[in-house]
């Protein structure tokens, strides 16, 4: 009896011929003579195992004695294939491998971790964290602030990490893991994220503690099963068997198996609160395999409930789905069971989620596929009876983009998000119509979805995690607000979160941000045909915007002036971005194609924003910059403005002459401790150090052009009879001007480094003590404070001394110049 077998002919030697074959008596099995006759060699079983999933052998394209075999490792021989020694690969389950034929040095391997290169035979290879690859099967989030997001990701681990990070991006180092396995549910409790159940194959479950790091195995019937087909064990759990926390009592903990399993006691112990809700047919829990090899890990075990949850609304009403096609409800919280399968959808579809309305205990929703039955329709049904009747809500769905997930959302009745084969579709009419969602969301399988506050979170299965942030317009969305020329979305409350303080923006493209040496990730820039630009991060996930996320509509391209405009409680104007683009001498300047952001030295709103449909803006909510100066050397060449204190703000969107306003308010970072009346002390604070700096630089500008003007009279009166009195005065002017200039800003400093060898002066001191009171969210302290106010007293004693001078010398001068009939010196500022 013959099962799989590899073949690979040698493109080194002519008739050489390699076969990997499954059988009992399997081997390695090598021909030189075009298959005429055979010779058998290595019999490493290592080779053949699980051979459904591998039998893969490779020749190399030069030598004739080297090649390899994937399986779970990577094998290699250079005998011809007489004996193998595993070869290292950054990942296990290995699939595919290309060599060069040109140059075999250069290697390509796909394996369950994704894809990586050698540039020296194998030797070494590429990292897999270069890819945001990982499959995960579902997605939770925790009660804390930012969330977390939770999800167990194919032929890897468990994996946590928070959905907004206090750095330019959200390293690894930020993400751990969290007990359970590669493919199971994980259930956080909100009231101690700390403690996390997750599972795995097998009915694998365990109770994370992260404060301990330890793992407890709570497993409802720990007995090890591998190698045993489905029907001779006691209790049958799927490859994804749900686990979920009851929505009503944080204590009381769910898995499914065959049967509904409770604990109150953490993992503790189990009950039993449901008969087996499956078909329970046996003849489709066979051993998986065939006569030759068997392949029992628990991943193939069929007649499991799939699906689970508990009704948001009302307690104990329960709901079950299982993978062989049949839906259960129980409304005295498992003590009886009801069959509520819908007949339309036929027999052995697999129930892939359940959504219990959380508005309504009476309704809920259900996403099917029948895909390995060769039907590859969409299947989702709703209820608004316990089950009793189902109504078919696929409209809009392609007929063959089956459907994984389903879910409604909180904030609004009837809007419906699911997630199917190849990405997103949304229903404003509780599931009548569909439409896709798909914006830059990748083509890519959607095996779960989670509303978390008004954010949306994706777990696909190959491009990893994916939000789409605020849902508010979609919650808001009515035939109303498309009616008019546009209109202007309420904003959703902003929690104050700022990802870089002091001095620092956003980061740059094409540069490395590095800590301790290390770099941890790079921010690259993709630009797309239309003109828009897309930041991707490498080896780390993208932050949500900063900001004040503004979404409005254009019901098409508008041709006059729009404005955005942003002003306090009192009305008075913060900001103004206008689409009217700035035309300095040389021609028009353009914005950063696909730049949404403000950048707090332009008003100019990008032609992105500003196309017909959805438009979205982020406001950074930071008041006017400082003026920067040359010579001025912070990290971005200026500093950015106060960022504005919790409290209530409008927006106001002018498109052609008509305007609407609407009202948002920006809330405190719930985790700091601040005041009010802190965060307000020191927006204060900040306003007046930022005010100095423009004095001060405003000063520094009158001062160079005062400078300047003598100068240029310098050069012209060079070749004449000089007046020696003027000539004297001139030279005692500049001498005069020299160290104000020299207190206010480091003259000889021409790069930002070399401020280690030059000392900072006044203007930079300021943007220290900017920098440190901006550093966090809290009051000043007593010493920042008293720095400031020394260092505004040495800026306001130079401004007074350069208006003396001004007041005296340059007038002086001036009379001494107009005597000699030359043109007078203007105390101006350079450029005006």
């Amino acid at each position: 009896v013959l099962g799989k077998i590899g073949l690979a002919a040698s493109p080194a030697k002519r008739d050489r011929i390699w076969a990997l074959v499954e059988a009992e008596d399997g081997a390695v099995f090598r021909s030189d003579n075009g298959g005429e006759t055979w010779e058998r060699l290595s019999e490493d079983r290592n080779l053949r195992q699980r051979a459904w999933y591998y039998m893969h052998i490779y020749a190399h394209p030069t030598n004739p004695e080297t090649l390899w075999v994937l399986n779970v490792p990577a094998f290699k021989s250079t005998d011809g294939g007489k004996t193998f020694v595993q070869f290292p690969i950054p990942h296990g389950d290995n699939h595919d491998l290309w060599i060069d034929p040109k140059n075999p040095e250069r290697m390509i391997q796909g394996n369950d971790g994704g894809a990586a290169v050698s540039f020296n035979g194998g030797e070494t290879w590429s990292t897999l964290y270069n890819q945001p690859t990982a499959e995960f099967y579902h997605v939770t989030t925790d009660a804390e602030t930012p969330y977390g997001v939770y999800g167990a990701q194919q032929d890897n681990t468990t994996i946590a990490g928070p959905s907004r990070s206090a750095m330019a991006a959200i390293p690894q180092s930020e993400w751990f893991e969290v007990g359970g396995g590669e493919s199971g549910y994980i259930a956080v409790r909100p009231d101690n994220p700390n403690i996390v159940f997750a599972g795995s194959y097998g009915g694998m479950i365990t109770r994370f503690d992260r404060r301990t790091g330890q793992r407890r195995n709570i497993n409802v019937w720990p007995e090890p099963h591998l190698g045993w087909g489905a029907k001779d064990v006691k209790y049958r759990f799927n490859w994804t068997a749900p686990i979920m926390l009851s929505p009503h009592d944080p204590n009381v903990l769910y898995i499914t198996g065959n049967h509904v399993f409770r604990s109150s006691d953490e993992g503790g112990s189990w009950e039993t609160v449901s008969p087996d809700l499956t078909r329970n047919d046996v003849t489709t829990m066979e051993a998986s395999g065939g006569p030759i090899t068997k392949d029992n890990t628990g991943a193939e075990y069929y007649g499991t409930i799939f699906a689970f949850a508990e009704s948001p609304v009302q307690r104990g009403v329960l709901w079950a789905g299982s993978d062989d096609g049949l839906v259960h409800v129980s409304r005295d919280n498992g003590a009886n069971w009801e069959n509520v399968t819908p007949k339309e959808m036929g027999d052995w579809a697999l129930i892939s989620i359940i959504e219990p309305s959380p508005h309504d205990p009476a309704t809920a929703y259900v996403a099917a596929t029948r895909y390995k039955l060769d039907d590859f329709r969409p299947y989702l049904y709703k209820t608004n009876d316990y089950g009793k009747h189902w109504t078919k809500i696929t409209s809009g769905i392609a007929e063959n983009d089956f459907t994984r997930v389903i879910r409604e959302d909180p904030a609004r009745r009837g809007l419906l998000y699911a997630g199917t084969e190849t990405g997103m579709h949304v229903s404003f009419d509780d599931g009548a119509h569909w439409q896709p969602l798909q914006r830059n969301l990748p083509v890519v399988p959607i095996h779960d979805l989670a509303v978390k506050d008004s954010d949306l979170i994706a777990a696909t299965h190959g491009r990893a995690f994916w939000v789409l942030d605020d849902l508010t317009p979609l919650r808001q969305a009515t035939d109303e607000t498309t009616k008019g020329a546009f209109h202007l979305f309420p904003p959703r409350e902003t929690i104050r979160f700022v990802t870089n303080r002091g001095f620092f923006r956003q980061p740059t493209a094409g540069k490395n941000y590095q800590m301790s040496g290390a770099t941890i990730f790079t921010k690259t820039q993709e630009k797309k045909g239309d003109g828009s630009v897309i930041e991707h991060f490498l080896d780390a996930g993208s932050n949500p915007p900063d900001g004040v996320l503004v979404t409005y509509f254009l019901k098409e391209k508008p041709k006059g002036e729009v404005a955005l405009t942003f002003l306090d409680n009192q009305g008075n104007e913060i900001k103004t971005f206008k689409s009217e683009e700035k035309k300095p001498e040389g021609g028009e300047q353009k914005p950063e194609p696909g730049s949404q952001k403000p950048d707090a030295q332009s008003s100019v709103l990008s032609p992105q924003s500003l196309q017909p449909g959805i438009n979205r803006f982020i406001w950074d909510m930071r008041y006017a910059d400082a003026e920067g100066i040359d010579g001025f050397f912070t990290a971005e060449g200026t500093l950015p403005g106060p960022i504005a204190s919790p409290g209530t703000y409008q927006v106001r969107l002018t498109v052609g002459g008509e305007t609407q306003t609407q009202p948002f308010v920006i809330e405190k970072d719930p985790r700091v401790q601040a005041t009010q009346a802190d965060l307000d002390a020191q927006f204060a604070l900040l306003c007046r150090i930022r005010d100095t700096i423009n004095t001060t630089h405003a000063t520094i500008k009158t001062l160079r052009a005062v400078r300047a003007q003598a100068e240029e009279w310098e050069k012209r009166a060079s070749g004449e009879k000089v007046n020696p009195a003027i000539a004297e005065h001139i030279a005692t002017l500049k001498e005069r001007l020299a160290p104000i200039e020299e207190d206010l800003i480091q003259t000889q400093a021409k790069v930002r480094s070399d401020t280690l060898n030059f000392p900072v002066k006044v203007n930079s001191k300021l943007a220290g003590v900017y920098g440190a009171v901006a550093g966090a969210d809290a009051a000043p302290t007593k010493q920042s404070v008293e720095v400031y106010e020394s260092l505004a007293g040495r800026a306001d004693a130079h401004r007074t001394t350069l208006n003396q001078i001004v007041e005296r010398d340059v007038a002086a001068l001036n009379t001494m110049i107009r005597d000699a009939h030359i043109p007078a010196i203007v105390p101006r500022e350079s450029g005006k």
